[in-house]
């Protein structure tokens, strides 16, 4: 497996994705290798200043840097040498087979519909987030920023994916997964979050347990220690 590594992306690159990257090649079997899509020279420069060799590391030059205050679609049209940019080039091409960045989310999405695709059925794709439980379990956040601003039928849809998510990967047998809102009550929140209770409220394609607060995601976190579940809460 062949994974592709944004260096220029992220608060604090390239320093902390190239140390992030040697750390995992440590990790990972000889069979996987790291793609690294940035600088070259600076890519090397930084390796050998780490005493690491460089030729452990596939390395793409990509010199442009997609900056957090950029229109996603303008800069991934103006800086095709981008490291994003490139990523996607040569995910869409089969040359490496996942893409990781901390870089501008807008162009991550946008890169993703328009050079990968999403899967047939997919409104919206999302970002999640983990929070961890002591009991070894996951609460998860299903979109924290992706969709600003989603319609219900989006909403809807991340509650079937965070479910079908926590069944193949967490192997929970029965997630619960919950709105979250400004009160536990039905009818508290925007008109959105009322009609997306209302369509979760008579879901089959999942367990919904209702709206929680952002301080029960914590509470839960303390008190279902004994429960083989995972949580569920999408943003909004």
């Amino acid at each position: 497996m062949k994974i592709g590594l944004d260096v220029l992306g992220g608060d604090f690159a390239p320093t902390a994705t190239i140390h992030g990257a040697i750390m995992a090649q440590k990790e990972l079997p000889n069979s996987d290798q790291i793609v690294l899509i940035g600088d070259r020279e600076v890519i090397v420069s930084f390796l050998r200043e780490e005493k690491v060799d460089p030729c452990i590391f596939e390395i793409v030059h990509a010199p442009d840097r997609v900056e957090m205050d950029e229109q996603p679609t303008k800069a991934l049209v103006n800086k095709p040498n981008s490291s994003i940019a490139v990523g996607f080039r040569l995910l869409k091409n089969n040359e490496i087979d996942g893409l990781c960045s901390a870089g501008s989310t807008g162009a991550i999405v946008v890169g993703s519909i328009s050079s990968v695709n999403l899967v047939q059925g997919i409104i919206r794709p999302s970002l999640p987030a983990y929070l961890p439980k002591e009991s070894g379990g996951t609460t998860i956040l299903i979109d924290v920023g992706t969709n600003p601003d989603p319609k219900p039928d989006v909403l809807y849809q991340f509650g079937m994916l965070g479910s079908l998510f926590a069944k193949h990967v967490y192997n929970i047998d029965q997630p619960r997964i919950a709105l979250l809102n400004i009160g536990s009550e039905e009818k508290k929140g925007n008109l959105t979050s009322q009609i997306v209770f209302q369509l979760m409220k008579e879901s089959k394609d999942f367990l919904f347990i209702g709206n929680i607060e952002g301080r029960d995601l914590y509470i839960q976190i303390l008190q279902m220690l004994s429960f083989a579940m995972v949580s569920l809460a999408m943003l909004y």
